[in-house]
């Protein structure tokens, strides 16, 4: 069992990523600026430790922010993919310690699940504990599962596991994790025109400054000819999408198909099946467009 580390206050944000070589004003100031830990010097497998930190209370403002950028209706309890945001400096200070064996930068949020056993009010005190496990060889590089449990009076009230790629490297053995279900037919839904600002706008709400989202050089440096949304983002706004037939309890998983190249357009479906919701993001326009993203909603 991982041994767990007790933390006394929320780690900074700013600091965490100046401990990574990024700087917090996204531009082209990003790109000559390498980790302040080499590669060389990081361990070779994945810290058996889990942070954890009590008592961590949503900001207000925060969500209301958070709400409007995702979609979500603003209401006295906080979104469902909310606890990853409250987390998110958890999880940036585990991959930012030298016994990690990446860097944050440039990796790849490829999947995630997320269950929520009940809804959790905007003002409620989250005890928060994140951890990695898994690290296996993926066809594109390796991947490892950030996982986040948050509690309540020692209650568990929401968890999430995450799947993140480190491209470059892949093992030609690998079999890539197969995704959510979703039927060939999916009801037609709605179109979703995204500014090319949008990866600005989570990063503002969600803290996550990773350069692949913010501008175009930062994207190009690990690959991609324009900034990408954020997975989360693409999630969150799925989940807002479904929000009245989420209930009080559910399990929501995703699976992240091909990038989101900002400016852009996209496309929301959703099908109904034996009480589970099937949705999707595709490319805008008919016959074969790319499939963004697929995932399930599975009220508990």
């Amino acid at each position: 069992m991982a041994r767990v580390r007790e933390l006394a206050t929320m780690p900074s944000l700013g600091g965490l990523y100046a401990r990574v070589g990024l700087g917090s004003i996204p531009g082209a100031s990003l790109l000559g600026r390498l980790p302040l830990l080499p590669a060389s010097r990081r361990g070779a497998e994945l810290p058996d430790e889990r942070l954890r930190l009590a008592g961590v209370v949503a900001d207000r403002d925060g969500v209301a922010r958070y709400a409007r950028v995702c979609g979500f209706t603003l209401r006295d309890e906080l979104p469902g993919t909310y606890p990853h945001v409250m987390s998110f400096p958890l999880q940036l200070a585990l991959m930012a310690s030298g016994s990690f064996p990446f860097s944050p930068l440039g990796l790849v949020h490829i999947a995630d699940e997320i269950t929520q056993h009940r809804r959790v009010g905007a003002g409620e005190p989250l005890d928060l504990e994140v951890e990695a496990v898994g690290l296996r060889p993926h066809p594109k590089g390796r991947a490892f599962t950030l996982v986040v449990r948050a509690s309540a009076g020692g209650e568990p009230v929401w968890e999430e596991a995450g799947t993140i790629l480190r491209r470059g490297g892949g093992g030609t053995d690998a079999v890539r994790e197969p995704g959510p279900p979703v039927p060939e037919e999916l009801g037609a839904g709605a179109e979703w025109r995204l500014p090319g600002d949008l990866g600005r706008r989570y990063a503002a709400v969600s803290g996550d400054r990773n350069p692949i989202h913010l501008h175009p050089l930062g994207a190009r440096a690990f690959g991609f000819s324009r900034p990408i949304a954020h997975g989360m983002w693409t999630m969150a706004r799925c989940l807002a999408q479904l929000e009245g037939r989420t209930g009080d309890a559910f399990t929501v998983a995703v699976s992240f198909r091909k990038p989101v190249l900002l400016p852009g357009r996209v496309c929301f479906a959703m099908a109904e099946h034996g009480g589970r919701i099937a949705f999707a993001l595709r490319g805008p326009g008919a016959g074969e467009t790319p499939v963004h993203l697929r995932g399930e909603l599975r009220p508990i």
